[in-house]
């Protein structure tokens, strides 16, 4: 099922600013190679904004590349360790828009992290990166297993940025609940995304 923004429902989720996502729908942000970084708790829509801006720019003749954060630290992992790193990125540089889906559910290792670190830096002011995690950004050094890389890549990620601090309730957990299924409290709290209001 493709995700389109029309779709989204900004009136379950009131922490969003439906402005700013309908002003990154205008795609100046690819055309400035500028990040949208999409932050929050499991379920909340995360991978629901990003699929859909990034329907919006295929639409307007943008490429478009999808990939789950564990499987592209993988592909790049593997690819430095056959020291093929320069050939793959190409990839993962082609596309006008890459967008990381679930950043931060897995830790890496210091080869993912550094392969990480060689993406960012070859995309900056190239192309743009749509990111979503679950992880305020005090978090991703623990998450990288290295404080400097973490700076390092969030330095690049975050010069031009747009930032979206999700908070609220989940949409899979919700559904659960309407069925009877699930009585426990669906808001989450995350209190590590303070800097998430930067844009």
């Amino acid at each position: 099922m493709q995700r389109t923004l029309d779709d989204f429902d900004f009136g379950f989720q009131p922490s969003i600013d439906e402005r700013q996502v309908k002003e990154l729908a205008g795609l100046s942000f690819a055309a400035e190679a500028a990040n949208v970084l999409l932050l929050g708790p499991p379920g909340v829509g995360k991978t629901h904004l990003a699929v859909g801006l990034g329907l919006q720019a295929i639409q307007h003749g943008c490429g478009v590349y999808f990939v789950r954060a564990h499987q592209l630290l993988e592909d790049l992992s593997r690819a430095q360790a056959e020291h093929r790193l320069d050939r793959r990125l190409r990839v993962y540089l082609a596309p006008k828009i890459l967008i990381i889906d679930e950043f931060g559910v897995w830790p890496c290792d210091r080869i993912a992290a550094t392969s990480l670190f060689t993406l960012v830096a070859a995309r900056y002011e190239r192309g743009s990166i749509v990111l979503t995690s679950n992880k305020g950004f005090a978090e991703w050094g623990e998450v990288l297993g290295d404080p400097v890389v973490a700076t390092a890549i969030l330095d690049r990620l975050l010069h031009h940025s747009h930032v979206l601090n999700i908070r609220g309730e989940s949409y899979r957990l919700r559904e659960k609940k309407r069925a009877g299924l699930f009585s426990g409290p669906l808001t989450h709290h995350d209190g590590n995304n303070s800097e998430g209001d930067r844009s």
